[in-house]
């Protein structure tokens, strides 16, 4: 049995679809317990198997840290080969990657430092200290989140609109005088290292038809949760030439609050030529009385590209209903509830999927 029949035996008919698919864009609306990352990890393993691409030629981001992780482990499980110097990772990994190699087209320090959102934050109380502004009208935490808001949507100061809004122009001026302190002192924030890896390929033609040229198909997961800086950051590496292969589930964006689009998948559908939708709608995880109530209750999200999840597992005991009166009522009722069953004899590690 060769490389390449061995990598779709491990996988449901469903799942070989968009695994084998041919090299071109390619959305994978993959439903909760369906197998994603797999398909993902298996997506990767075709394309250097039966493509013949080499593993230097896949870029494989995704949002979360916990993610990359395990798409890097299972790859290398399942490819056994170390994938230490292959481009896997989360946009803020891969951008970091790329400013530390490009540092003076960039233009950066080349030993610049990084701050995490502690830092930010310490930094913006700095800056409301040493100007004398009330921190009362124009909170740190409040600045902070306007600034990083800014950096996702892909804008700087000069390009934000105040309409007359002069709290916004104070704002606005705050965040000149962050992003000023920060160049002075080296230091790049978490939505820096995106916006200037972007601007970076942007402004520098060569440099980025070499990545273009480079990377021969562009694979992101829990592609749900990118927000509009990602999106364009993709748009442009990929420059509608090199094949993307999508991996996300629109009934699954919980992220909004944080920037998170999930309107990037249906734009993927209409702003990346020929691409081919595929649906993974078997799950593995849950029982069917479980998923007889979610796809009730999201049918009723609006604009959604549509699944129907279903298994061919247990029917599962009827769901009961709770309702609290707040978050620590409903807490309370949890963790009693987890200590009955315990008490019944129920190993803890069991005891979510009969009560969450």
């Amino acid at each position: 049995m060769d490389d390449v029949t061995a990598i779709l035996d491990q996988l449901n008919p469903a799942q070989r679809e968009p695994v084998s698919a041919p090299q071109g864009n390619l959305l994978v609306l993959a439903g909760a317990g369906s197998g994603k990352t797999r398909v993902l990890v298996h997506r990767i393993a075709w394309l250097m198997q039966a493509e013949g691409l080499s593993p230097y030629a896949l870029l494989a981001v995704t949002v979360f840290p916990q993610s990359s992780e395990e798409m890097r482990t299972r790859l290398e499980a399942l490819l056994g080969i170390s994938m230490r110097h292959v481009w896997v990772g989360t946009f803020h990994s891969i951008a970091h990657r790329l400013l530390r190699t490009h540092w003076q087209d960039a233009p950066l320090p080349q030993h610049f430092q990084i701050i995490d959102s502690d830092d930010q934050l310490r930094l913006i109380k700095r800056l409301l200290k040493d100007y004398s502004i009330d921190d009362g009208r124009f909170p740190p935490r409040q600045v902070q989140g306007f600034v990083s808001g800014c950096k996702e949507e892909g804008l700087r100061p000069h390009q934000v609109n105040v309409n007359g809004d002069g709290y916004l122009a104070q704002m606005v001026e705050l965040y000149e005088r962050y992003r000023l302190t920060c160049e002075r002192g080296g230091l790049v924030d978490f939505g820096e290292l995106l916006l200037r890896s972007l601007e970076l390929l942007r402004d520098n033609p060569p440099l980025l038809n070499h990545y273009r040229e480079r990377f021969g198909h562009v694979l992101v997961d829990e592609f749900q949760d990118t927000n509009t800086l990602q999106y364009a950051w993709l748009k442009l590496l990929t420059g509608q030439q090199t094949p993307m292969t999508a991996v996300g589930d629109d009934d699954q964006s919980i992220y909004g609050w944080r920037g998170a689009k999930v309107e990037n998948i249906r734009r993927f559908e209409e702003e990346f030529t020929d691409t081919h939708t595929v649906r993974l709608e078997q799950n593995y995880r849950s029982s069917s009385a479980i998923l007889e109530a979610a796809n009730t209750l999201i049918s009723h999200n609006s604009e959604r590209l549509g699944k129907n999840l279903w298994t061919d597992g247990i029917e599962g005991d009827p769901i009961s209903v709770y309702a609290g009166l707040n978050d620590l009522e409903e807490a309370r009722y949890i963790v009693d509830t987890i200590k009955e069953k315990v008490d019944e004899g129920l190993n803890r590690r069991d005891v979510p999927f009969f009560t969450l």
